[in-house]
This record gives structure tokens, sequence and C-alpha cells, in this order.
């Protein structure tokens, strides 16, 4: 046992070595970093990484994205790998504020077309508590926060925070109180987002709110805003709110098609080029 436990601590630290190295490469705009993506990155056909790819490299270096919940910019990221090989422009959102200064400043602080602002999206500015597990702030953990504290806890009920507790060595505390925290984040408006920085055109929302998703769909005024793609986290979404949003992309002319956790909705028509995601 003794010997299983210290295999699995060395594991852990090389997977850390190995993250912080990968963090420092992107973050400094490595060479060969960029370069891997540009000339050897080959994503699996017919995935949603291999639609990204097509996309990006469709605008000919004109790509603007708006990120909500951008979390470090690099784990679990679908985008990340794009925005650095193909310079894309847009503005990424991160209301945490530890997370924000440690990991998604610094990971884009040389891409000059890349604004990373430390807030949420709201209906109107100001500010509003967000939920978030207590006891830790690894990157499982943060990936959990939510503005609905019932979605934390729902994370715990469901065994997702006991696993990754048990993966990563973290003692949950007997005391329930301490399970849950909540931290005011500043709040800024789909209106007034975009007021600020310029934005002439979204050609991807990317959205991963922890269950917030269709809330952040709804508030970002689709019919207005005319996001020309959005990908949307699905997992935390209850049947029902996944398919009250798969009804309002619809009814904004959006196809949707689902690519495991995450789902893609492409404004109509269809390009030639993209149909084969959609069949």
């Amino acid at each position: 046992m003794h010997k299983k436990l210290s295999i699995v601590s060395l594991k852990r630290k090389l997977q850390g070595k190995w993250k912080a190295f990968r963090f420092d490469l992107s973050a400094s705009n490595n060479p060969a970093f960029i370069g891997f993506y540009k000339y050897f990155y080959n994503p699996k056909e017919g995935s949603l990484s291999d639609f990204l790819s097509l996309y990006s490299l469709s605008k000919k270096g004109d790509f603007t994205v708006i990120q909500i919940g951008a979390n470090d910019g690099i784990t679990h990221d679908p985008i990340h790998k794009f925005i650095k090989r193909d310079n894309w422009k847009g503005v990424l959102l991160e209301p945490l504020p530890g997370v924000f200064h440690q990991y998604l400043k610094k990971i884009y602080v040389k891409n000059k077309g890349i604004k990373t602002i430390c807030a949420a999206i709201g209906e109107k500015d100001g500010t509003q508590a967000m939920y978030k597990i207590g006891f830790s702030d690894m990157r499982w953990a943060t990936g959990l926060t939510s503005f609905s504290k019932e979605k934390v806890l729902k994370a715990f009920e469901d065994g997702i925070v006991a696993s990754n507790c048990s993966k990563f060595g973290v003692e949950i505390p007997e005391d329930k109180e301490k399970w849950v925290a909540n931290e005011d984040v500043e709040v800024i408006s789909p209106r007034s987002l975009i007021k600020k920085y310029k934005i002439a055109k979204i050609d991807l929302l990317q959205i991963d709110a922890e269950g917030y998703d269709l809330e952040v769909i709804r508030i970002f005024d689709i019919p207005q805003t005319k996001p020309e793609a959005i990908i949307f986290e699905n997992v935390g979404l209850n049947a029902q709110d996944y398919e009250s949003c798969l009804l309002l992309l619809k009814e904004n002319q959006y196809s949707t098609r689902k690519f495991g956790p995450n789902t893609l909705a492409l404004k109509e028509p269809i390009g030639t080029a993209f149909q084969k995601f959609f069949a």
C-alpha cells in the first residue's frame, strides 16, 4: 500500500510540473508551443476541435471571441490552442480574482488582441455573490464555481467533489459550513462589455458557467448580439434546461450538435465546409 501511495504521489508531482511547464510555454508564446499547433497538430476528424480549427482558419486571421468563465485559460479549455495559433482577438472573463491574477491574466499577457477581465457576465453592471468550494483552490475546485449555491452543493451530492478530493489527496472538512464559501465578484452586462471593448462582431461566444449556461445565453440577448457560433457546457444543465437552451437557439436560427460535455451552435445557413459537423 505504501509503495502504491508513493507511485501516486510521484505521478501527481510529475503532472503538476508538466502543467506548470506547459503554462509557461504558452504564456511566453514559445515558438515551439505555437509551432506545434500550427504545423503538427491534427485534431480528430469530426470532433469539436476539428470544427474549431477549420472555423478559425476560415476567418483568415480575423477572429473575435468572447469567453465566459475562462478560469486559468488553458486547463480543459477547448479554444486556448486556437487563440494562440491563430492570434484571435476578443475578451475573456474570469470572475474569481485569485484565478484571474495568478493564471488568466498571465497566460495572455503577450497576446495583444486579447483582453482579460476579472468579471462575470450579468444582466446589469455591479457585484454579485459567487459560490465556490471553500477548502481548495485547485483547478477542479475553481471550475465548480457558480452563482448558484445549489449547483455547488449538488457537486457534493453527486460525488464529484469526493472523487476529486480522493484523486488529489484533499480532505473534505467534517464541518459542512466549510464546504462552500462565497465571494462578491464584479459583474458586467453584455451591452457594457460590447461597448467598452468596441466589439463589432462575435465569431464565437464560448461559455463554461457551471450550470449557469442557459442564463448566460438568455442574458446575452442572442437576437441582438448575433454571435455566429456558440459553444456551451451541457453537463451542468438538467434535461429541462438543456431542452430550453436548444429551443431558444433553434428559434434564433442556430443548428446545434452535442460533442460530449459541450454543445456547438452555428448560425444558419451553415457553410458547406461545416455541414459535416451537423449531419
